[in-house]
């Protein structure tokens, strides 16, 4: 099949991927996917953290029923070849439905997972231990703090309350509470 051939594919954002969009594409929609929710497990060497210090950033775990809000994007196929290398930290790309919340349709696309089965992957902690490690940490893309801030806020934007998300945004904006936490999980 000629690259003219191949259709464009939906792309879900439900990290980093809502606020910075530093890829082109055809359309963005919000939208949601049920059976997943957001967790700070998977360590970042490579953008909020480094290899000898890694911060923690946003993943999907399964949740049954869970309805997880995020943006599509519909993306020519030659734009994962730029995801795939911002999102290398143990990321694998899944197929999922994805429901459109403006059309009222679902659709088939694409989404980055870290499980737990990557070498990068810190796993469930105390969400006061997860907050003092992301308060400790800082990469190449700006501190660990920053990014957890911009993705409440654009969670907010979405009417998306995620309760763990917040709960972090919380604890990272009262540094008193952080203060006599460790800095690493």
């Amino acid at each position: 099949m000629k690259n003219s051939e191949v259709k464009p594919t939906w792309l879900f954002g439900y990290g980093s991927l809502i606020y910075k969009v530093d890829f082109p594409y055809l359309r963005s929609e919000q939208a949601s996917i049920t059976g997943w929710q957001r967790r700070f497990w998977q360590g970042s060497q490579d953008h909020r953290g480094t290899p000898e210090q890694p911060g923690r950033v946003v993943t999907l775990v399964p949740a049954a029923k869970v309805v997880c809000k995020g943006i599509a994007y519909l993306v020519e196929n030659s734009v994962f070849d730029h995801l795939d290398h911002r999102e290398k930290n143990g990321y694998q790309r899944l197929e999922i439905d994805i429901a459109l919340l403006n059309e009222q349709q679902k659709v088939s696309g694409i989404l980055y997972v870290a499980d737990e089965h990557n070498p990068a992957y810190l796993g469930a902690a105390r969400i006061r231990d997860i907050a003092a490690h992301i308060a400790g940490s800082h990469g190449p893309s700006g501190s660990n703090r920053d990014y957890v801030l911009q993705l409440a806020e654009a969670l907010r934007d979405l009417g998306d309350m995620d309760p763990h998300v917040f709960k972090l945004e919380s604890l990272l904006r009262s540094n008193n509470t952080l203060q006599t936490e460790t800095a690493r999980v």
